[in-house]
């Protein structure tokens, strides 16, 4: 597995690579749900390229960027096993020499949900993204549904710039318990733990309240009150959205929603989501 923190390097591989290519996107501390993506990138494309990359812009002055989980040995050593072919572990100066003169405008959709609590995020998300897209010139690339905001931006930002690359979405990867696996579950507590599995009961009672043909504001209902009722979360959104543009759906809509939902868990913030049938 070759290992790459030059641009210049990777470029000089991909030139030289032949066949398709997939990409997996990483901020590294990599977990099932990581290596998920990459076996459908294995299954999909000759080669696979991983990128592992805290990436600075999409972090809020008052976030986790500094204690985000670094663990590039172990990271590294995941992905050898899995067969990927290269990964790129860039700098921070190796991706932004300079403070980005040019930027990636997200767009109205970037401001809600998770772009109103986290101002700047999508717009941080986009620009590595699409930088990182520009030097793999990938077939595929393979993002998580668990991001699901982020997986319908990065779509729409590849089809509104005619980007030759196609986008899979990997369905979420839960723990036995059921918890969504994300790298900042590392910072639970076991207590904290039990008490975030009360997002996913949320996601699960909504999606039955859907199934007994509950209307929009019943299957929130039914959906907040699990958390609700839990006094150690603090509630940030649950709503329902259209999958393909995040767009809260209107009362009346019948067809498959996105119930999502964001909570804090002491001094984490977690993030989950699950398709419901309405009406």
């Amino acid at each position: 597995m070759h290992v790459f923190q030059k641009k210049s390097e990777l470029v000089s591989y991909v030139n030289q690579s032949k066949g398709s290519r997939g990409l997996v996107m990483t901020m590294g501390a990599l977990h099932q749900g990581h290596l998920a993506l990459v076996r459908e990138a294995r299954k999909a494309a000759d080669t696979v390229i991983v990128s592992i990359y805290v990436n600075p812009l999409q972090f809020g002055p008052n976030e986790d960027f500094d204690a985000y989980p670094r663990t590039l040995d172990a990271d590294l050593a995941l992905l050898e096993e899995a067969g990927v072919d290269a990964v790129f572990a860039p700098s921070d100066a190796e991706i932004y020499p300079r403070e980005p003169l040019v930027r990636i405008d997200p767009g109205p959709v970037a401001t809600m949900l998770e772009g109103k609590t986290r101002p700047g995020h999508f717009a941080g998300v986009l620009q590595v993204v699409n930088k990182v897209l520009n030097l793999v010139r990938p077939d595929y690339a393979f993002f998580g549904q668990k991001d699901a905001q982020q997986l319908a931006l990065i779509r729409t930002m590849v089809a509104d710039l005619d980007m030759p690359v196609e986008i899979h979405s990997v369905p979420i990867q839960r723990d036995t318990a059921g918890l969504a696996l994300s790298s900042r579950n590392s910072y639970l507590s076991e207590i904290e733990r039990t008490n975030a599995l009360a997002l996913s009961q949320a996601l699960k009672d909504g999606v039955e309240a859907g199934y007994e043909h509950g209307t929009i504001p019943e299957i929130i209902r039914a959906a907040v009150a699990d958390i609700s009722e839990n006094p150690k979360l603090k509630l940030d959104y649950l709503t329902l959205v259209d999958p393909q543009t995040f767009m809260p759906l209107q009362p009346d809509f019948k067809g498959i929603g996105l119930l999502v939902v964001a909570a804090w868990v002491g001094q984490t913030r977690l993030i989950d989501n699950m398709e419901v049938s309405i009406g």
